[in-house]
């Protein structure tokens, strides 16, 4: 066969391949038999090795997985994927409703969505091709899984018109493959997945796209993220005009004209949800019009114009077979209670934390008690209650310790806290946790380092503290189970790598009490360097807007502790990086107009877009809003402001056009 007649060949298969993909993926009507899809698919395979210049990264073939990756790479979400957040009953929905409509009028409409229990990924289109597939991650960071996204069937390669967009969906793997899966594991001795959620996620995450291609997942797109100037005014809009292209999206989502049918929506799901061919954990409620959402605004970690519906939690009856402790970084003993294994929402589940002595004795728990067990928010098992009317005589009352079980040191209780706490800074418990915190992915993202493997290095006295990390070699590391080369070298580059982190992800690594990893952003931009911030007097971190009287002290006490001078200063001579390397503050924040004010933003801005805004109103040390209340202290209007603006001038608030905003921040 000659050149243009294997190209002819080529693009025909192509076409009739992505035809057949489509009805049998998306529509779930197949065409022909699985036996001719896959001849056609072998035919298409052998033209293409026969001519290799004939082949492309959205043909039909590349869903049976191409070679092993040697990593993920990091990908930057340009628009975050934020969580959203709960609703667990009838009066948050209205209590969403009514945010919702003081802010937008009361025309409001809503869009319901099945919440679909997979793993969230975001994909990138260009000029009607499939370029790139990320996880969620963290909601700014996630990373490129595009080789395993183009081995799920249902994902469209190539759109049906020659659209840039990107959009969100679901992955998640249906009910009956994920039993065919964990029965296949079993035969084969190995460690079943908990979830259909997890088998999904861990699926995606497998460096062989071959595995990924194997393990039959799904997807259902429930938004777009970027629309490159589509146009479309509504949320139900934009799901239509997703399927136009090709893409899968969930058929039970509907329109709902007022909070009432939001509501008959949500109860109607509470029975139906096990008859579905997928797990569900919820639903979710999204303001239909987008000119709406975009007045809502968003809070630092949700959009106000969505929310998640979780359904009430499954409750079953166990045995609480005893009682174990476990020491946090922070030096808590918190109990666990351990029961017999029952299966609640989908896992099994034998262990459940008790949080502290109090809650024991406020629940009357006994080792040996029937007891009634949920999972919060469909997550974390929690014993409920205790059926004592089906004690027998036989169980035993539960004393807290005195002394710390990983180190023998006295426990005490600090002053207005239940918990109980080990105060030994060398207990190995802390130390361990600690360890297992400064690598996290908000602290020092150190890739490679489990909670298994910190285990690992500590049992074997590779390490005893944070400054050990830096000094792990590699003939070490070898000797500890399922570390081979190629993983121990990825490990140590992984390591040596984070010595250049901003100065931020450190302060979060060392773990000091109430500073989580926006606070740690905010001491990093404001001192620079991190002896500046050891030397810092309590004053001086209260004068930090974000900063209030507990952070301060606890800032301040951490820093004179003997132990803390010593670590930072063995971190700097390992070569860890001590300076803030992120965008600075305006030098004149503190006298900047914006400083500690509270601004909302509404309207089209022109020259700006509303997130340079916010970033510039940030950067002088103010606050952004997405609703206009008595806190409020600027309003910045831009053109079709709308009730917003109203709001504002009802009650007084200061207002400016985009002009005077840009000539202030620029001045």
């Amino acid at each position: 066969m000659n050149r243009k007649d294997a190209e002819e060949q080529v693009e025909k298969l192509r076409q009739l391949l992505d035809k057949y993909g489509y009805h049998y993926y998306v529509l779930d009507n197949p065409l022909v038999p699985d036996s001719e899809y896959d001849e056609k698919m072998q035919k298409l395979m052998t033209l293409e090795e026969e001519f290799p210049d004939l082949q492309s990264n959205d043909s039909p073939t590349v869903r049976v997985g191409g070679p092993p990756l040697e990593a993920f790479e990091k990908v930057q979400h340009e628009i975050p994927m934020m969580s959203l957040g709960n609703a667990f009953n009838e009066q948050d929905l209205y209590d969403f409703d009514r945010r919702v409509r003081q802010v937008t009028g009361d025309d409001v409409q809503y869009t319901c969505e099945l919440k679909i229990d997979g793993l969230a990924v975001s994909l990138s289109y260009e000029n009607g091709s499939f370029v790139r597939g990320a996880t969620r991650g963290d909601g700014t960071t996630g990373e490129d899984i595009t080789s395993n996204l183009k081995t799920v069937g249902s994902i469209p390669l190539r759109l049906r018109k020659p659209a840039d967009i990107e959009v969100r969906g679901e992955v998640f793997m249906p009910k009956h493959s994920f039993e065919r899966l964990n029965e296949a594991k079993e035969n084969a001795g190995e460690m079943l997945f908990a979830n259909p959620r997890n088998a999904a996620a861990g699926s995606l995450r497998q460096l062989d796209p071959k595995i990924a291609a194997s393990r039959n997942l799904d997807i259902f797109l429930y938004a777009i993220a970027d629309d490159k100037g589509i146009g479309l005014e509504t949320h139900f809009e934009a799901i239509t005009y997703m399927k136009e292209l090709g893409f899968k999206t969930n058929p039970e989502s509907k329109h709902c004209s007022s909070i009432e049918e939001v509501l008959e929506y949500v109860n109607s799901w509470v029975n139906r949800r096990n008859d579905l061919r997928y797990e569900i954990d919820g639903i979710v409620i999204k303001v239909d019009d987008l000119k709406q959402q975009q007045d809502l605004g968003f809070t630092a970690k949700n959009p106000r114009w969505a929310i998640a519906y979780k359904f009430p939690a499954e409750e079953k009856v166990t045995t609480l077979t005893g009682i174990t402790l476990s020491v946090g970084r922070t030096g808590v003993v918190t109990p666990t209670a351990q029961l017999k294994a029952v299966k609640v929402a989908g896992t099994t589940v034998q262990r459940a934390s008790l949080h502290n002595e109090d809650l024991i004795r406020e629940k009357d728990i006994k080792i040996g008690d029937q007891v009634v067990i949920k999972k919060a928010g469909d997550i974390i098992p929690e014993v409920v209650r205790v059926l004592d009317d089906l004690r027998e005589g036989n169980e035993k009352d539960f004393e807290m310790p005195t002394e710390c079980p990983a180190c023998g040191s006295e426990l005490v209780r600090l002053e207005e806290e239940v918990a109980l706490r080990c105060i030994n800074p060398q207990c190995p418990a802390q130390m361990q946790e600690a360890l297992i915190h400064f690598v996290s992915r908000d602290a020092m993202n150190i890739d490679g380092l489990g909670e298994k493997v910190i285990q690992q290095l500590f049992s074997h006295n590779l390490v005893a503290g944070i400054a050990d990390l830096y000094k792990l070699e590699k003939e070490e590391l070898l000797k500890l189970e399922r570390m081979g080369e190629k993983s121990v070298q990825n490990l140590l580059n992984a390591i040596e790598a984070s010595k250049e982190n901003s100065l931020e992800k450190l302060i979060f690594g060392l773990g000091i009490r109430f500073v989580g990893s926006k606070a740690a952003r905010t001491l990093a931009e404001h001192f620079e360097t991190m002896e500046h911030l050891q030397t810092a007097s309590s004053d001086d971190l209260l004068a930090i807007y974000e900063v209030g009287e507990k952070m301060a002290d606890s800032i301040v006490s951490y820093f004179e502790k003997p132990e803390a001078a010593v670590l930072i200063n063995e971190l700097k001579e390992l070569g860890v990086n001590m300076t803030y390397k992120g965008p600075k503050k305006a030098a004149t924040a503190v006298d900047s107009i914006f400083y500690g004010k509270t601004v909302v933003l509404t309207g089209s801005l022109e020259n700006v877009t509303r997130k340079e805004a916010k970033q510039k109103i940030e950067s002088f040390g103010g606050k952004v809003t997405g609703s206009v209340s008595k806190n409020t202290d600027l309003l910045i209007a831009g053109e079709d402001a709308g009730s917003k603006l109203t709001k504002a001038q009802e009650i007084g608030v200061e207002i400016w056009g985009e002009d005077q905003f840009l000539e202030e921040v620029d001045s």
